[in-house]
């Protein structure tokens, strides 16, 4: 059995897309389960909508969510050129195949491929054969010269000797076209794979590039990790048959495989994405998180401490609640700030009933007192409370804002444990001072 050579086929006329990434992801887990080759090739036969810009940010993409090549621009290969701009003598030299067959002929400028008039099996690895016939002879290179899309991409796959076509469904009708020309080439067919078609995640119809989270920029931008867009992109038309969402990509790759592609469209929803960044992000080492913290705090523009143990105390104390690391300054700025703003909707909440200044006058005599460890701190309020004859969280929220300004984030007696005493007493009797309410 020849080796595996898949390709991923975009062209560089716009933002890269969900769609298109899901796509070269297929392809990238199929190579990478069968010890193959995964091929980049760049379709940028249409000069006039063609931008360096796109390709950049296509690579750029790529290889943020790490779908490396093994051919390709940038580290070529031995099927190349991989820039369909540069294969024009290429694609002569098919056509005057064709022609010397009989089956291309000149029709009104353009040149035209003369079908068999017989029906074409296709053998789908997803959909199972699919018969069609091929009725009219159809355009493989305009009036203007240049090569049609169908024709190009069956000649660059029989060059590059690509043995698995997996693209989106709605390439199902092009293929018929597609294997009418491989035979007439008498070149052997690869097993195609349709994948289902991502639908935009309100109303009708497939997703497009003006959708609400449909480029892969907009993540990047927003912090998300790379590992999670990958994972979340998996599970949009492929069943692990696992029961499991969340894995890493080594547990993908053993997986990945035909059976599993399903034949239902995908509704993409951002929530979901959200949600599976959410529990990567959480699901990191604490080295790796911190690392990310770092930047993310210092991108925010918030100066971190020069003690490197208080930093890292931090971070693996709020690390459990990180939902993203686009919000993720906003939970941890007041640890390096004294001068932190106070959240108007935290304040209201606090204040809606009771005394809480004076609760936090009685928190603050105690805490004078306590050792500053996160379960004598707990036990400290617990005493304080019975004494007082009121429930322990008739302290807590009060404390909390006081502190962080905030009435959420990290567990309340680990935060003041690593906030330190000092702190904690400058913080409360300030807010005692300037009567906050």
């Amino acid at each position: 059995m020849s080796k595996v050579r898949v390709r991923f086929a975009p062209s560089p006329t716009g933002f890269f897309h969900i769609g298109s990434a899901r796509t070269a992801l297929f392809n990238w887990l199929y190579a990478k389960h069968t010890g193959g080759t995964f091929i980049l090739r760049i379709e940028d036969t249409d000069q006039e909508r063609n931008r360096e810009e796109y390709l950049n940010i296509l690579k750029d993409g790529m290889r943020w969510l790490g779908l490396d090549w093994d051919e390709g621009p940038d580290v070529g290969g031995n099927y190349g050129p991989y820039f369909q701009s540069e294969r024009a003598d290429i694609y002569k030299q098919y056509l005057e195949i064709l022609r010397q067959k009989g089956r291309a002929y000149d029709k009104d400028g353009a040149v035209f491929f003369k079908v068999s008039g017989e029906k074409q099996v296709l053998h789908d690895a997803v959909y199972g054969d699919v018969e069609r016939l091929e009725e009219k002879d159809f355009p493989i290179f305009r009036s203007n010269g240049t090569p049609v899309f169908h024709f190009v991409n069956v000649v660059d796959d029989i060059c590059m000797e690509v043995t698995n076509v997996i693209r989106g469904q709605d390439h199902l009708t092009n293929t018929n076209k597609h294997i009418e020309l491989f035979k007439a080439f008498e070149a052997p067919l690869p097993q195609f794979a349709h994948i289902p078609l991502i639908l935009k995640s309100e109303g009708q119809g497939k997703m497009s590039k003006r959708d609400r989270g449909a480029l892969i920029e907009e993540y990047q931008q927003k912090n998300f990790l790379p590992d999670a867009v990958r994972n979340y992109l998996c599970m949009l038309g492929w069943n692990p048959k696992n029961d499991k969402e969340i894995m890493p990509i080594e547990e993908i790759i053993s997986l990945f495989d035909f059976p599993g592609i399903v034949k239902s469209n995908a509704r993409f929803d951002e929530r979901k994405m959200a949600h599976f960044n959410t529990e990567h992000l959480r699901g990191l080492p604490e080295a790796d998180f911190e690392n990310l913290a770092k930047k993310s705090v210092e991108n925010a523009g918030i100066a971190l401490s020069a003690d490197a143990d208080f930093v890292s105390k931090v971070f693996a104390l709020c690390h459990p609640k990180a939902s993203n690391m686009e919000t993720f300054p906003s939970l941890v700025s007041y640890f390096f700030d004294d001068n932190y703003v106070f959240d108007a909707t935290a304040k209201e909440k606090v204040f809606k009933k009771g005394n809480p200044t004076e609760r936090l006058q009685q928190a603050y005599e105690v805490l004078k007192n306590a050792e500053f460890e996160h379960d004598a701190l707990y036990q400290a309020m617990v005493a304080l409370a019975q004494e007082n004859g009121v429930k322990p969280t008739e302290y807590f929220p009060i404390i909390r804002f006081a502190v962080s300004g905030q009435s959420g984030g990290a567990d309340l007696f680990p935060m003041l444990e690593v906030l330190g005493k000092e702190r904690v007493l400058k913080r409360i009797d300030a807010f005692l001072q300037n009567n906050v309410q």
